[in-house]
């Protein structure tokens, strides 16, 4: 039976709720971007995302936010590590103390998860990552892993790289490369460093003066671009590992008094091929743009789906990816959504 307000003491009204607390008759799912109470007929999905650093990451964001939804039957309890380990191994505990159903991750490192992904198998609870990998002497303490070949997408900067040069009759001249990498351990930083090098060591003509972290992000970007223009007079070439650190480096370029693009005196290949990328492709300031597709959501809610039916996953899955140039960008930049 309700007891009309007016007969409770303001003094009690902390007490009750304690006791409530206690005896375990609230159950709430805390999170910056969600309602705190959840419909049980709903599917609990704890989502951490790396950050907000970029572009393609926000692109990345939405692509989950879009499908996990009420609507599509989910509760998404949506988590943003900003850059470190330490707060994506706190998000992810709260998701097992809130015995969600499923938890999906974009792991900031690839080392120094074996603990919490034990205690979220010991849960009983799958994991799903998506982007970045992890390093692990169990690989069952992930389901399945959802993202680009990081690989292949260094390779395919060093083979444009090796066509332009070609197309400049440059293939015997002596070309200094240098490299901005993304977050340092990050799988897509491993990945196009691993992909791209192994291109570069097949052409003894190319020299990679350094590579350096630019964090993927604008800020970082220039800075580290300001520091090798510095360091050294005659770049040829940057390979940009994200379109973020692209933008930094043109600054830093034009600041320096010089001209980027295929027929300028630095030709520069970027990552990720968000739509203002695209737009500098188009513009010829950057000669390539190698595509990292962010949209994953939906390979999320697949591999969900089929879980929930009881179905065997794939322990991987890659997204399609392109390389855009001057000659095909403007079909791309036309459908852009990001």
């Amino acid at each position: 039976m309700e007891i009309p307000a007016k007969k409770i003491h303001i003094f009690f009204i902390p007490l009750l709720f304690l006791i409530l607390i206690l005896s375990g008759c609230v159950k709430e799912y805390g999170t910056e971007d969600t309602e705190n109470t959840v419909d049980e007929n709903l599917i609990v999905v704890g989502v951490s995302q790396v950050g907000s650093e970029s572009v393609w990451r926000t692109a990345n964001t939405a692509s989950i936010q879009n499908v996990l939804t009420k609507e599509n039957g989910y509760f998404m309890i949506f988590n943003n590590a900003r850059q470190k380990q330490e707060n994506q191994i706190k998000a992810l505990r709260s998701f097992i103390s809130q015995r969600v159903d499923y938890i999906v991750f974009s792991p900031i490192t690839e080392d120094g998860w074996e603990t919490v992904l034990q205690e979220a198998k010991e849960a009983g609870i799958p994991v799903i990552l998506i982007d970045r990998k992890v390093n692990l002497s169990d690989q069952s303490l992930y389901t399945t892993w959802i993202g680009s070949d990081f690989y292949k997408e260094g390779r395919m900067a060093g083979n444009i790289l090796d066509e332009y040069l070609t197309k400049q009759h440059r293939q015997e001249e002596s070309i200094r490369i240098v490299v901005l990498q993304g977050t340092e351990g990050a799988t897509a930083t491993i990945g196009r460093t691993n992909g791209f090098n192994e291109v570069a060591e097949a052409h003894d003509n190319w020299l990679i003066l350094e590579q350096a972290d630019g964090e993927f992000t604008t800020a970082k970007g220039q800075e580290e671009m300001e520091t090798l223009l510095h360091r050294y007079k005659d770049i040829d070439v940057v390979i940009s590992q994200n379109d973020d650190m692209t933008f930094g480096a043109l600054t830093a370029i034009q600041n320096a008094g010089l001209t980027a693009g295929e027929d300028g005196d630095i030709m520069v290949i970027s990552f990720d091929a968000v739509k203002s990328g695209l737009q500098l492709v188009d513009e010829g300031l950057v000669t390539a743009d190698i595509e990292c597709n962010p949209n994953q959501g939906e390979y999320v809610e697949t591999v969900i789906r089929k879980l929930e039916n009881n179905e065997a996953v794939a322990k991987l899955y890659f997204v399609p990816e392109t390389v855009f140039t001057k000659e095909n960008v403007k079909d791309a930049l036309e459908k852009r959504t990001y």
